[in-house]
Order: structure tokens, then sequence, then C-alpha cells
């Protein structure tokens, strides 16, 4: 492959579209980003537009495209917020309802009461998650019993349904292709991990029709081919760009993305993305774990029709608790603030905060949790108050590590980490005091893009193998002037040390349960 050649990987968040375009080198050498609306029509409701995702998308390709003159784009990867749930018209390509975000609680009724009918057990087995409302399989069904005549029309083939990433693939070829891959349709409480296809009994089971089903294929397919055109690209920047006939040959959801970004390709190694929760996962390989300690099983990012089991767990509180520093209670003006507030202290004081705004996630699963501050006396300050929040987040961490560890048997070090949180010196540290194991920093922060980027590159012979992308990331570690300084952390406490933290840890935990 030439070396002009380079991928444009599309990362469509929760929040906002981030487009990258990545040269043979895994440099990173245009960037462009766009937020979109979120939208909260009822409490506990979060919802958003799907036109408004695509326009996003565009206008992220846009911004990429504005910065930089030599394109050769040999392939596209996208990466997406996963379970978000879209249903469209097949024939206009028109949305019948908003998408329902992953974080969307209005079907937890319906978990309840298909859990009182005992299919938990059943469903758990077969896609390796629990039954919640977070997966996408109760949102479609409620937005088909809520939108007059779509059960109707879906039945008669009328409808599609995909997750975000196959929204964008249908937009990207002008309606032709109506697929997913094995991470996205994972998630959604109808897949079946073990026949890795739609699963008849899940789908009688949630009320879903098979009709309104994408094609499921592996990460690294030939998905199919871009086929649009937009002149104001021309008019605007005067540039004749244009991605008809470019091949989408790398789709994976964020996580999954993230993971393979980070190159976390062989049994036993994991990564933990710090964003605005943590999302931790490991690779097990060809091996299904299962779970008894609250986590989930999954499907990975796989190369060809071999499936790549994982084991993640989430905390739901981790960035977000930095932004309630700064924006709930004002302690700080800027989440960067307090890397130094933290580390010019010897310890928390005693004081222990327990993010559990939210409720707590694994290895606990209390909805009903709540947030608290423990520990104060008349001599706790503002600093201490701070450390504790960035302790609680590596603490949590710690929590999904150990579940993870003892469901898998395995030994997780080192740890990769990325995420915006991961820039912090001091949390990075206290993850590798508390864990008494290394974490490591990459010189690239895009992990989840970079995953997208690495499996279009070698779907489409970018990139001979996983081997030569090691190389690359070696090399971007030795590279001075990142912003982003690859690191390696190594645990500077001992075990007594380390057990005495966790246990006070555990018991500040126990406070908030319910």
């Amino acid at each position: 492959m030439p070396n002009t050649a380079c991928i444009l990987s599309i990362d469509q968040g929760t929040t906002g579209t981030t487009a990258l375009l990545v040269d043979v080198q895994g440099n990173i050498i245009a960037q462009g980003y766009q937020e979109f609306t979120q939208h909260y029509p009822q409490p506990g409701w979060v919802e958003h537009d799907p036109e408004e995702i695509w326009n996003a998308t565009l206008q992220a390709i846009d911004a990429l495209f504005a910065q930089e003159n030599a394109l050769n784009i040999v392939a596209i990867g996208i990466a997406n917020q996963r379970e978000t749930t879209i249903v469209w018209d097949r024939k206009t390509g028109k949305p019948i309802y908003p998408a329902i975000v992953w974080q969307c609680r209005r079907t937890a009724d319906t978990c309840v009461r298909l859990e009182k009918q005992g299919v938990a057990e059943e469903i758990q087995a077969k896609t390796g998650l629990v039954l919640d409302a977070y997966f996408s399989g109760t949102k479609v069904a409620w937005i088909l019993d809520h939108v007059s005549g779509a059960r109707e029309r879906a039945e008669r083939g009328e409808l599609a349904f995909g997750t975000v990433d196959t929204w964008l693939l249908w937009k990207l070829t002008d309606g032709a292709v109506h697929k997913t891959d094995y991470t996205n349709a994972s998630r959604t409480l109808l897949f079946n991990i073990n026949t890795l296809s739609w699963d008849e009994t899940l789908l009688k089971i949630l009320n879903v029709p098979k009709t309104i089903l994408p094609e499921v294929c592996p990460s690294a397919s030939n998905f199919g081919t871009a086929s649009f055109y937009r002149n104001f690209w021309l008019e605007t920047f005067g540039k004749n760009i244009s991605l008809d006939g470019i091949p989408i040959t790398g789709i994976a959801g964020d996580q999954q993305a993230a993971l393979f970004g980070q190159l976390c390709i062989k049994p036993g190694m994991a990564k933990n993305t710090y964003g605005t929760g943590c999302f931790l996962m490991l690779n097990t390989g060809t091996e299904k774990v299962s779970t008894k300690t609250g986590l989930l099983t999954t499907l990975a990012c796989s190369l060809d029709e071999t499936p790549v089991y994982a084991l993640e767990g989430s905390v739901f509180v981790a960035g977000a608790a930095v932004q309630w520093l700064r924006d709930g209670i004002s302690i700080v003006e800027r989440a960067s603030e307090t890397e130094e507030m933290a580390a010019r202290i010897p310890d928390a004081g005693g004081v222990f905060v327990v993010p559990a705004f939210t409720g707590l996630g694994a290895p606990y699963w209390d909805p009903d949790a709540r947030g608290a501050i423990l520990g104060l006396t008349r001599g706790s300050t503002r600093d201490q108050i701070v450390r504790a929040t960035l302790e609680s987040i590596a603490y949590q961490s710690a929590d999904v590590v150990v579940a993870m560890s003892t469901d898998a048997g395995m030994t997780l070090d080192p740890l990769r980490v990325d995420g915006g949180a991961a820039a912090n010196n001091f949390l990075m540290q206290f993850q590798a005091d508390i864990l008494g194991m290394h974490v490591e920093r990459p010189a690239q922060i895009e992990s989840t893009g970079l995953g997208a980027t690495y499996l279009a590159g070698i779907t489409a012979g970018v990139w001979r193998d996983v081997e030569e992308l090691e190389v690359n990331r070696s090399a971007h570690a030795k590279r001075e002037g990142s912003a982003f300084k690859a690191r390696r952390f190594s645990p500077q406490i001992d075990a007594t040390q380390r057990n005495e933290k966790l246990a006070q840890w555990k018991k500040a935990v126990q406070r908030v349960m319910s």
C-alpha cells in the first residue's frame, strides 16, 4: 500500500462524532469533531435525533477534510455508541421514532416483568448479558409498540432496525446495505453469542420480528461501498472530495473498538477506558467465560468468523465525578486542576467519596445506591475531597479488575488505559498502586477511533497483520512532543498498604448500598 494511503475512521459517540484520518504509520494526520443534541423528554428517558447524528458525522468529516489536502482514502472504519436503538423505513430511509439511547431507562419495567416470567437465566446463558434496559432488545419492542402501525409494518418487512453503526452504514451506502458486526449484535439481547446468530427464542421472548434485523458479520469485513457525494465540500473548501466507491471494511462497538485499538488481541490482555464512566474489558480469546461476579460476557472484535470473547465491567461514574466537582459543587474551576490538588497532599485524610450518583455498576449492580462523602471531620479540606474523588475512580476500577481475574482465572498485568481521565498522572499512579500492577498509557489517546481504523486497514490490506500495528505503537511510545505522554506506571506501595486501603473502600461502599 503506498505511503500516501490513509483511512477515514468515524467514531460516533454518545455526545458527538469524531472523524479521524490515519496514515499507514498509524499517525492521526487530521481530526474533526461535532457535538449533537441530547434530548430528555421525561425523567430517565434519553433520546437522539438519528438525522442529527448523521449530519454531525458529515460535519466532523467536513472539518477533517478542511485540514488535510493530501487525500488518498482507501477504506472507512466505524466505531459507535453501543445499544442505542434506531428503527427506520426501508423505502424512505426516515426514522419512525427518535433513537432511544443506551442510557435510557424507559423499558426498566419491561425487564422486571420479563424477569418475573423466569427468562433472565436463559437470556444470560445465550447472550452473556443481564436482563436490563441498557440493551437494545426491549427498546426495539417499545418503538414497535408505541408508534402507530409500526409492528404491522415491521412484520411486512417495511422497517429496519439497527444500532448506530448500522444506521451510519445504511446512510453511507445510500440505503444499499443493512448489516452490523458481531460486537454490536452481541449487545442487543437478541443475538446468541454461542451460535453467532439471531436467536428465535430470544426474538419471541422480547417480541421482536426477525424481518427488521440486519445481517451480522465479523468486525473486519467488507461491509459495503460508500455511495454519496456532497458538492458543498467543493464550494466551501475548493476541493473535489467524494467518498464514492471507498469500501467500508471495519465496524465495532466503541468499547470493543478501544480494546482492539489498544491491541489487546491475546487472552489475558485488558484495557480500561476512563471517560464519563469506566469501561473495563478483558480479552478471553476463544473461551466464553461465564461470570460469577456480575460482569458481562460479550463478543470482542474478530478478523474472521472465529469468535473472540471478552469480559466487561462498567463503572457508571468516573470522569462524571470530576465534572460534578466542577459543575455540581464548584470546588474546582477546571478538571485539569485536580491532578495538582491531589498530588500536593500525602493522602485523603480518611475521606472517601463513593460517586454512586446513578447506582453502582459491576460487581455490585445496586441501582438504588446513592453517592456519599464519608469520613469528614472539621479538618477536612477541599484538596482531600478532590483527591478522594479521583481515588474513587481507581477503587471502582479495581473492584472490576478483581472480579475479572476471579472469573477468568487470569492475572491482568499490565492494564492498558485510555480516555480523557487517563491523562491525569495522579489517577494513573494511584490506579497502579491500588491494583498492584502496571498501568500502560499509550501515546495515541483515540483508542476507539484507532480500533475502527485498524480493523478497516487490515481488511483493506493497509497492514498485513496486528504485529505490524504493534511496531507502530512502539514507535509512537518513543516519540517526543506528544500532548498525551506515553507512560508506564508501576506500583509504589506494598501489599499491606494496598489491602488496608481496599478494606476501607469496601466499608465505604457498604455504607451507600441500598
